[in-house]
């Protein structure tokens, strides 16, 4: 690819260069037509701490960014941009697709115009280019786990920005969990004050007992969640909460031990990774609390979608409960093994009864009603299982899109999910099952962090840089050939630099060949 012209991650649509450029100055102005503005002072917004360019309005701005509800075929998300070298149109049908061509348009720019400080002396050049861009995928996410390890909510103002960028529009905030409770509910404020601590941090591989005995605590106000949400929306990301359920649920249960098999036993918040035995009871004092919880968090998130988890309930519990056993048997249930999707049922029904969509983890989506969108993790045949029972579909593929998992077999790889890499041509790589011939719907895909193994900001930016442009590539576009892919991610990377993120690196990690002895003397 030429030195001149851009390398957009991910790849848009149809993208043709054309000769010349187009120059911001401080003379640019924008027009918008109806409903248009909010696009507009968004692109001012991201493009002033670095050029502290005014672009006002004006009806005679050559930036015009136009709302136009007959160009049907660019869907909720496309745009149309041209770039000549007089002026520059970026149009679309919904004020989503404007917000979209907004980020294409900072992409077009030199990388310093994603600083955050000022950068004098930088002509702000545009090459010309003709581009139709519409996204493969409606759903193009990537979940952080915040329970495990508390992020400020700074951080994830920060990477609603980077996912912007990317062209993802979902950022799933996996609130709950055995170690943490994060999302705070003025029913229950013991769930912050005892769920949001834990007294001792683990700072060993899964499985060991190695403690730093540091605690760790956090939770975010109501206004900072709904603050974060705004924010979100002005860029096209949804975000989606989870919370955990019926497993996972060892916090809540620390601050209300009522609602255990075991009322009255004293748990702590668990300080240990894996999967906890320790589990919710079955009874309606649970599911009402639940309904509570879930109604406050509704007010606070008005995203179609409402994550419930769902997995690794272990029933050990129940079946030793013999109100457990009572509650499957008044169920007609064939065991305390189906108490899970009995409970998972319930809660669903109460989302879909406010209008929402009840979303849960899911190997094959068995056990669950048709309503449920599933998170498929563990195969990709189970995607194809669950799409054949109906269920709308988010692969989630753990060998492709976890990025928990090292990226790398270099011996100085940061510590990472025990387990084979996950590197950057896998994610990269990875095909998404084919729903033509199914009764259900592949909605996309999206990549996870679970956060054992990344405390800090800088741990963070590490295990998901580069790897989720990646998946934003495949995810926008669809399939690219990897050395074209790899050739952008490259010049990408000087955007990724100017952006301050700490990623990993931008060159899969290929070991030394080996060398006979007589070559090694």
């Amino acid at each position: 690819m030429p030195a001149h012209r851009p390398a957009p991650v991910p790849l848009p649509a149809h993208l043709s260069w054309r000769p010349g450029h187009f120059t911001l100055t401080r003379d640019t102005a924008v027009r918008t037509s109806p409903g248009a503005g909010p696009a507009a002072d968004l692109l001012r917004t991201l493009l002033a701490p670095a050029t502290a360019l005014p672009l006002p309005p004006s009806p005679d701005g050559t930036v015009v960014l136009a709302l136009d509800p007959q160009l049907r075929g660019l869907g909720e998300e496309g745009y149309g941009l041209t770039v000549g070298p007089d002026a520059l149109l970026l149009r679309a049908a919904h004020l989503t697709g404007l917000l979209r061509g907004v980020q294409t348009i900072r992409q077009l720019l030199p990388p310093e115009a994603l600083s955050r400080t000022p950068r004098r002396g930088t002509p702000w050049r545009l090459p010309c280019a003709e581009i139709t861009d519409v996204p493969r995928h409606a759903w193009r996410g990537f979940m952080l786990d915040v329970a495990r390890h508390f992020q400020p909510v700074s951080l994830l103002r920060r990477h609603v920005d980077l996912l912007a960028l990317h062209q993802l529009n979902v950022l799933h905030l996996h609130l709950t969990d055995d170690q943490g409770w994060r999302m705070p509910v003025a029913a229950y404020p013991r769930l912050t004050e005892v769920g949001g601590r834990r007294a001792e941090s683990m700072v060993g591989p899964a499985g060991s007992t190695d403690f730093d005995g540091v605690p760790h605590q956090g939770f975010y106000t109501r206004a900072e969640l709904t603050e974060l949400v705004a924010y979100a929306a002005a860029r096209g990301v949804t975000v989606v909460p989870e919370l955990e359920m019926p497993g996972h649920a060892r916090a809540a249960l620390a601050a209300h031990p009522e609602l255990g098999n075991d009322p009255g036993r004293r748990l702590d918040v668990w300080t240990r990774w894996g999967v906890c035995d320790t589990v919710l009871a079955v009874d309606d004092r649970v599911l009402d609390f639940w309904r509570t919880v879930l109604d406050e968090v509704m007010e606070v998130f008005p995203s179609p979608h409402v994550h419930i988890g769902g997995d690794e309930c272990p029933t050990t519990e129940w079946a030793a409960s013999p109100a457990a056993r009572a509650r499957a048997a008044a169920e007609g249930l064939p065991d305390t093994d189906a108490l899970r999707g009995w409970f998972l049922g319930r809660i669903g029904a109460h989302l879909v009864g406010r209008g929402r969509i009840p979303t849960a983890w899911a190997e094959t989506g068995e056990g669950l009603p048709p309503e449920f969108t599933v998170m498929t993790w563990r195969d990709p045949e189970h995607t194809r299982m669950a799409l054949k029972r109906g269920h709308r579909v988010i692969s989630c593929h753990h060998r492709a899109a976890y990025l928990d998992y090292a990226q790398s077999a270099d011996p100085a790889e940061p510590q990472g999910q025990p387990g084979a890499v996950v590197d950057l041509r896998a994610v990269h790589g990875h095909e998404l099952p084919d729903d033509t011939e199914t009764s259900g719907a592949l909605l996309g895909v999206q990549a996870e962090l679970w956060t054992e193994f990344a405390a800090t900001a800088d741990q963070v930016d590490r295990l998901v840089f580069p790897r989720l442009c990646a998946l934003a590539d495949r995810a926008w576009h669809g399939p690219t050939p990897w050395s074209g892919f790899h050739d952008r991610l490259r010049a990408h990377g000087a955007r990724l630099a100017a952006l301050g993120v700490r990623h990993g690196p931008l060159d899969p990690y290929a070991p030394l060949p080996h060398r006979s002895r007589k070559e090694q003397s």
